[in-house]
């Protein structure tokens, strides 16, 4: 059995396209922490949803079995944690003190 050239590069290219985004995830969640649209806390909140999208994610780009699924899920997991450290150690805190008028 011979396998198709054109096949095999549509599915190593759809599989490096969809490892290279997922390694993106921190950075996303850090311009998004520093832009202001999200706090590390909502991040925090939302990681229920977050491994639920990403676990479907994964099973979208790759193809029909557990293995590479999971292989692609479990880093970036991983990476969303990642992120949220990330984020938590550039956001803009808020100071603890008001300031006072002189």
């Amino acid at each position: 059995m011979m396998t198709d050239i054109s096949a095999y590069l549509d599915f190593v290219l759809v599989l490096f396209l969809a490892f290279g985004l997922s390694f993106e995830l921190p950075v996303a969640l850090v311009i998004l922490a520093l832009l202001g649209w999200v706090t590390p806390a909502q991040l925090r909140e939302g990681r229920g949803y977050a491994v639920v999208g990403i676990f479907v994610i994964a099973a979208i780009v790759t193809p029909p079995d557990v293995v590479s699924q999971l292989l692609l899920a479990i880093p970036m997991c991983l990476l969303y944690e990642a992120g949220i450290i990330a984020a938590s150690m550039v956001s803009p805190r808020a100071s603890a003190s008001p300031a006072s008028p002189r």
